[in-house]
């Protein structure tokens, strides 16, 4: 039995690493989602309706990975469905795949990492430089 994860429970997580818990698939690399239907997402991915959801969303997380302050997305921004959409959501007009209580910004690497790794595919927050620390990152 999968847990449904919503927009309003994530932001009761007040830690990058938390909200990466709770949002992790722990799916195989490899599993197919669409397979030969890839089109049905690629067209719903282009469509009016996901175009204004989605900058809905970036606005809402103000641009930050996992919605979390300190972690600005500088590259492409993937909006990440925290319940795995399937071809039969898109034909079958599920309005939840257009919710924003179901979607957060994420990176590339985020978004690969909640889907099939851990946190070590995770972009590491910056460490602050000190007085003689010669050490490079």
């Amino acid at each position: 039995m999968s847990m449904t994860r919503t927009y309003s429970e994530l932001r009761k997580i007040d830690t990058y690493g938390g909200r990466f818990q709770y949002l992790q698939l722990k799916g195989e690399v490899g599993q197919s989602t669409f397979g030969f239907e890839r089109y049905v997402n690629q067209k719903f991915y282009t469509s009016r309706d996901w175009k204004q959801v989605r900058q809905h969303v970036i606005a809402r997380d103000l641009g930050m990975d996992l919605g979390i302050e300190g972690y600005e997305i500088y590259d492409r921004i993937i909006i990440h469905h925290m319940n795995p959409m399937q071809p039969v959501d898109i034909k079958d007009g599920d309005s939840d795949i257009l919710n924003s209580e179901f979607l957060i910004c994420t990176t590339m690497r985020s978004h690969n990492a909640i889907h099939f790794g851990d946190e070590k595919l995770l972009a590491r927050p910056l460490q602050e430089r000190r007085p003689n620390d010669t050490l490079l990152w």
